[in-house]
């Protein structure tokens, strides 16, 4: 891999952390939700697990999540577990998988699939979709742990 692909991919792994970073808080805490929306272009499609599949934009998203923290959700823990990302000039595709613990005690693992686009030398995310991973259809083994 060339050093540019290096950069991006380094790049988006950052993102991915941010991402997930700025989606986990404490008992008494919130996340924080502007830096999340920072990271998606202005109309991009958030799609969530539940079904049937309902597209929302990060607006509509945020503003779920602010009714839903402190409430049902009183504390939640998002860290990445494993990643592969494929860039192709200015336009690339990740798959995170990741482990959720909600109120100090609720674990689950999901998928988080993101369309990426670079533009002006910052890579933003396109569009964003991701499912749970359950006893028989559990996280692949090629994504538990940086790939």
């Amino acid at each position: 891999m060339s050093a540019a692909a290096d950069d991006d991919v380094r790049a988006i792994e950052d993102l991915i952390a941010r991402q997930f970073a700025s989606m986990s808080w404490k008992t008494g805490a919130a996340p924080d939700l502007e830096k999340f929306g920072s990271d998606f272009l202005p109309d991009a499609s958030l799609f969530a697990s539940a079904r049937p599949v309902r597209a929302q934009s990060v607006g509509q998203f945020v503003e779920r999540m602010k009714g839903l923290v402190g409430t049902a959700l009183k504390s939640f823990d998002e860290q990445v577990i494993g990643t592969r990302i494929h860039v192709f000039g200015n336009v690339a595709v990740a798959v995170a998988a990741c482990e959720n613990t909600e109120n100090d005690a609720e674990v689950n693992r999901n998928i988080e699939m993101m369309l990426l686009v670079k533009d002006g030398g910052q890579w933003r995310i396109a569009a964003q979709a991701w499912d749970k991973a359950t006893d028989t259809r559990p996280i692949p083994a090629e994504l538990l742990g940086r790939q």
